[in-house]
């Protein structure tokens, strides 16, 4: 028999439509921000490569791993940050054009940037960890499906549903054969978005969006710094600061980072499941953009943090340029990831 769950009472006035509309445009404006950066990078290495001298050949010695160092080697979690290929044929510039998302985007983080106080995040965590909070109880796929239902196929760079859109993420890191739990963070990256109608936001602007740290100075590679300005934090004695609340090497989990789909997914899955550490930052980080894109707060960085780095990166391709109009065959691969599924959520019935 199949896991039981509660289903939530979902009669918000909140719009699914509206909230895909506003991630696509986050969504299109990142994707329009890493081309560029990747043509300059071109360039460079264009420019580097034709004025260069070749170096002289390394010896053997020196790249040998000795017996004690393959000991220390941490568990294998498979070649998960190897290049993706999957999106090598893609024509990036077929997604929207910046100038038809700029204004809204605009709008957008204006209110975000204006609103992600360190006191909004205190209170919103204080909510979701609330004794008092019934708490939605649901399988993994029953999340899917049901995320499914609340937004419609409102994406203008895809006709697909919901449903098909993480599946062609998560299919597009199975292709390219990188380990199952990767592929998991794929199939369920979004399910964040549910925050929405378990009245566990306020908005759009506290669900989607580039996420950053409260608590210290927000950095000027966030992207439109200038909207911070009408942030009250902006103003205070330590919020402002560049450390702020945190000391130098705390460590890049430890900051709290501003609450949205990203962090609430972390916060559902994080002691309900065995996605590794790596998989785990995959979900809280991959829309820390200034962090992992534009290398800011650094200064927060501690030992391995930079293989989280990593991680992330290598994920991010999958989130942005895995939508196509090639539905996935929904009932063939559904045993798969259901199997999936139960290999690292080993109680069947999450609370959300």
């Amino acid at each position: 028999m199949a896991p039981s769950a509660t289903y939530p009472i979902v009669s918000s006035t909140h719009s699914g439509a509206d909230l895909e509309a506003i991630s696509d445009a986050v969504d299109e404006i990142n994707v329009l921000k890493f081309k560029t950066a990747q043509q300059v990078t071109e360039i460079l290495n264009d420019n580097n490569n034709s004025s260069s001298v070749p170096s002289s050949p390394t010896s053997e010695s020196s790249s040998t791993t000795t017996h004690e160092e393959e000991e220390e080697e941490e568990e294998d979690l498979g070649d998960f940050d190897t290049p993706s290929h999957f999106d090598s044929t893609k024509d990036h510039s077929r997604f929207r054009q910046y100038t038809t998302a700029e204004s809204r985007v605009l709008n957008f983080y204006t209110e975000q940037h204006t609103k992600q106080t360190v006191s909004h995040n205190l209170a919103a965590r204080a909510h979701f960890n609330s004794p008092d909070r019934k708490r939605p109880e649901m399988t993994i796929w029953q999340a899917i499906e049901c995320l499914n239902s609340l937004i419609d196929q409102s994406d203008p760079d895809t006709e697909l549903s919901q449903i098909q859109h993480l599946l062609q993420s998560a299919e597009a890191i199975r292709r390219d054969g990188k380990p199952r739990w990767m592929q998991l963070v794929g199939l369920i990256h979004d399910l964040g978005k549910l925050m929405l109608f378990f009245e566990l936001a306020s908005g759009q602007w506290d669900v989607v969006g580039d996420s950053f740290p409260v608590g210290c100075k927000f950095s000027e590679k966030c992207i439109l710094h200038e909207s911070f300005s009408a942030n009250p934090d902006s103003g205070h004695a330590v919020y402002s600061t560049e450390h702020g609340t945190y000391a130098p090497g705390c460590g890049i989990e430890n900051l709290m980072m501003s609450w949205g789909h990203d962090e609430y997914l972390y916060q559902v899955v994080k002691d309900q499941s065995t996605i590794p550490r790596e998989g785990l930052a995959m979900i809280r980080f991959h829309s820390f953009y200034p962090w992992h894109r534009e290398e800011a707060y650094g200064w927060a960085m501690k030992e391995g943090d930079e293989e989280l780095r990593r991680a992330v990166r290598a994920f991010n391709p999958y989130d942005l340029y895995s939508k196509s109009d090639e539905p996935v065959d929904v009932e063939a691969v559904k045993p798969y990831y259901m199997e999936l599924i139960d290999e690292f959520f080993p109680n069947k019935v999450i609370k959300w």
